[in-house]
């Protein structure tokens, strides 16, 4: 009867020793806010409008769930599940979804990939981070070309830019 005793002292000893086992059982994870996030759709269509394209643009956070979603008046109707899986996608696999292009082409090891759904392996969808903080991802649909949809989602992620490295900083 003294063994178990003994043991779960020992245990509780070890425990109390410590102190970092509890830290990690955690972690804290920074989001954008809905207005960051529309601020930053809005520079992104309004980009795309200026060079005269309607485009639907997707924000979602790290996890891939959208936040905000903003379709102009004549974006084509496949434009609103190609933004926000060009979005999901950026923060699924953690790279743009040019560089997802490029890597998933036939006869590439990771071509297989292109079968899982939402994936979408064009131009357009990008990582949005900020002092080693993904903090989620936007995609654009609509423009000529995915490297003019990643041209337009830049934008929207440079309009946010400065208050999302503030918010990275440690201690912020």
């Amino acid at each position: 009867m003294q063994t178990p005793r003994r043991s779960i002292l020992v245990l509780s000893a070890l425990l109390a020793m410590s102190p970092g086992w509890a830290q990690d059982a955690t972690f804290s994870v920074k989001s954008l806010t809905p207005e960051t996030a529309l601020l930053a759709a809005k520079a992104a269509l309004e980009s795309c409008r200026k060079q005269g394209y309607q485009v639907a643009v997707a924000v979602v956070d790290r996890a891939g769930l959208p936040q905000v979603f903003l379709r102009d008046r004549f974006a084509g109707a496949h434009t609103v599940d190609v933004a926000t899986n060009k979005a999901w996608t950026a923060a699924s696999f953690r790279t743009s979804t040019l560089a997802m292009a490029a890597e998933t082409q036939a006869g590439r090891p990771m071509s297989g990939i292109r079968g899982t759904p939402r994936m979408m392996a064009v131009g357009g969808g990008l990582l949005i981070e900020a002092g080693g903080t993904t903090f989620g991802a936007i995609g654009v649909s609509g423009a000529p070309g995915g490297e003019a949809d990643e041209a337009c989602a830049k934008a929207g992620i440079d309009a946010v830019a400065d208050a999302i490295e503030f918010s990275a900083t440690p201690g912020k």
